[in-house]
């Protein structure tokens, strides 16, 4: 999307469609005895709507305010609240007011723009705020790199990432942890850790957020001897500096991914502050590992010193009775989520709950479950009840399964050749065959590394 089509959105900043009864616009209307620029400054940050926001914009224009005030410090602040409230299109068009004001952007408002980029996934508009950063000389600055970097590994683009981080002969702490924080979370968990290595080869302390990107980068490779490594690490950064709950956090899930659930629990116990984090944590890689008792006993522990479990911790305790078969404990705290804590279910609420009916050969139940979903399900919802039909043979489910698969990935034949070992159980050579034909006929071939979602016990 260019940024021509951006300023041709509908956005609706015209003062007259605002009522002036809002008591943050009606304290801008005086600006006598205070400064404008911290007025206008301090009501953007009181403001917590959009709409709050769109009222404090449209007087600023009224008041043309940016005229004597054109300096890039108060078109960021705006730019900043708008991406703030992940209004990102209203941001951006913003930003291209502000070039067609004449007023270039400095190293505070590039990065607030491509946070606001990343916010609508386009990529394309993302590079030309690159251009404009290297047209003004601020391709280096820590700041700006890092938002580049993070523009690029949201992208998937590992390579444009790199040549941003290798053009810059002196990169900042901030750089380095933008690396290893966008390769462990794109799954180059081997590559972060070996950035982490270089940047302390090179001299570089990490700090808080250099552990928790490579603590994680750990957990997804399970390698025990480098987790106990950065411990040390982790008590480095600590030094004379109050428990960071967020790195605490990042320990117990690397060492429940690494399997040792008592030192996981170690840390867990020895914390002097605990958030619905740090429970989540506990809870998620109890259940990870198949201690489902532990997970919701933890679950209730939680509960009675009076933390509220959030979305991802009720992902947590459906896992759990996932890998449990506890199809009763499952159903209860679906309904718990809803009618007790008002959290509405999402994706992956759903797709726990269709796994776990489905495991139990409760296929009708589980249909039902995703034939009610508000949201439409993804390959991994429709893998898991075709994993169940799989598991239990049922050909007429499998087929309807199947068909979904097929309009979500056209282009893998995974779908068909579970399809085909369903046909094959159930001694119904003549459907083999017919779906051999269409595979040969349609030219599918099995994509490397990937597999359709099945249960094999």
């Amino acid at each position: 999307m260019s940024m021509q089509r951006f300023f041709q959105l509908t956005f609706p900043l015209h003062p007259r469609r605002f009522s002036t009864q809002n008591s943050a616009f009606r304290s801008l209307q005086d600006y006598s005895g205070s400064d404008p620029v911290a007025l206008v400054a301090n009501h953007l940050g009181n403001c917590a709507t959009v709409r709050e926001l769109n009222r404090v914009y449209a007087h600023v224009l009224r008041t043309h305010f940016f005229i004597s005030n054109p300096a890039p410090f108060n078109w960021n602040n705006i730019i900043r609240s708008y991406a703030r409230l992940e209004a990102p299109l209203n941001a951006l068009r913003i930003h291209i007011l502000m070039l067609r004001n004449g007023v270039l952007p400095d190293c505070y408002t590039l990065p607030i723009v491509l946070k606001a980029v990343c916010q609508t996934f386009e990529v394309k508009l993302g590079k030309q705020v690159h251009s404009v950063g290297i047209k003004l000389g601020l391709q280096c600055n820590e700041f700006c790199e890092t938002g580049f970097l993070c523009l690029y590994f949201k992208a998937g683009e590992f390579g444009s990432a790199r040549r941003v981080f290798d053009e810059n002969p002196d990169p900042k702490l901030g750089s380095w942890n933008a690396v290893i924080g966008g390769l462990s979370q794109c799954g180059l968990a081997r590559d972060a850790i070996s950035v982490f290595l270089d940047m302390r080869r090179r001299g570089f302390e990490p700090d808080r957020l250099t552990m928790i990107s490579v603590t994680s980068a750990c957990g997804k490779i399970g390698d025990l001897n480098l987790a106990l490594q950065l411990h040390k690490c982790v008590f480095q950064v600590e030094s004379g500096e109050r428990d960071d709950v967020l790195m605490l956090n990042s320990l117990i899930d690397m060492y429940g991914k690494c399997g040792r659930m008592d030192l996981a629990y170690k840390v867990f116990a020895t914390m002097e502050e605990r958030t619905v984090s740090s429970w989540t944590s506990m809870i998620v890689v109890y259940g990870m590992h198949g201690h489902v008792n532990e997970a919701l006993e933890c679950f209730w522990h939680m509960r009675e010193v009076g933390v509220r479990p959030n979305y991802v911790t009720f992902i947590g305790v459906l896992s759990a009775c996932v890998h449990g078969g506890a199809v009763r404990e499952g159903r209860f705290y679906f309904d718990m989520m809803k009618n007790v804590y008002g959290i509405a279910p999402q994706l992956q609420h759903y797709g726990c709950m269709v796994d776990l009916l489905g495991r139990a050969g409760l296929l009708e139940d589980a249909r039902r479950m995703v034939e009610e979903m508000p949201m439409k399900p993804n390959s991994v919802v429709w893998g898991c009840l075709m994993g169940a039909c799989e598991k239990y043979g049922n050909v007429d489910m499998a087929e309807w399964v199947a068909k979904h698969l097929q309009e979500l990935e056209p282009w893998s034949d995974g779908v068909l050749v579970v399809l085909s070992n369903i046909y094959a159980n159930r001694g119904l050579w003549k459907e083999v065959e017919r779906i051999r034909s269409v595979m040969k006929e349609g030219r599918l071939a099995k994509v490397p590394a990937y597999s359709l979602t099945t249960n094999s016990d």
